[in-house]
């Protein structure tokens, strides 16, 4: 499990072919310090990694073609900066939401637009995940924690002040640029209580 707060911006170092998907290689400073541990989970732009191999300040994660199919991770290239976050602890502050890496779609950056010292954003979102993304709802894009602002019927809007801007990737993004979306798991619940109900 994850917050949505990245703790540090890193990059793709090299990629390559392995076990029928791609194994990458992740510049993660010193994000991963001593206390760092074989099999452990990393959110990467909102997915969750398995660290597999350690290398300096390089952590080699293996990705399916289920997860390059399904995520934005498979339109990057060798330098694309990575949102980091490492799995939170029982005594971590849980200052964003609970986030779990599993990426329910993919959107793209549709406007932004300048509010003040910040920005606000507009992403287009797959029909299938509207249901679940709520004004003032919480909303993991590129596995940033965010506060939905807006929704209309083809996505939402989130307003982002100057720290998410200097501290995550989204300042590299241009529009039309890829993101992965994680709606809010109380959401996902409250659906299927509902159908339950509805069935029973």
């Amino acid at each position: 499990m994850f917050t949505g707060l990245i703790q540090t911006v890193g990059s793709l170092h090299r990629c390559e072919a392995h076990a029928g998907g791609l194994r990458w290689w992740v510049d993660a400073g010193e994000l991963l310090g001593a206390d760092r541990l074989l099999g452990e989970s990393v959110a990467v732009s909102g997915v969750c990694l398995t660290a597999v191999v350690f290398e300096g300040t390089l952590f080699a994660a293996d990705l399916a073609l289920e997860t390059l199919a399904r995520t934005s991770l498979g339109e990057l290239q060798p330098g694309a900066k990575l949102n980091l976050e490492r799995a939170l602890l029982p005594t971590t502050r849980l200052g964003g939401h609970l986030v779990s890496g599993h990426v329910d779609g993919v959107g793209r950056v549709r406007s932004i637009e300048t509010e003040g010292a910040g920005q606000r954003w507009y992403f287009d979102a797959p029909t299938e995940l509207l249901r679940f993304i709520a004004v003032k709802g919480s909303i993991c894009v590129d596995g940033i924690s965010l506060t939905v602002t807006d929704v209309d019927d083809a996505g939402f809007a989130v307003a982002l002040v100057p720290h998410t801007l200097e501290h995550t990737n989204l300042h590299v993004l241009g529009i039309g640029g890829a993101v992965n979306l994680e709606v809010d798991q109380m959401a996902r619940y409250v659906e299927r209580l509902m159908d339950w109900r509805s069935n029973a």
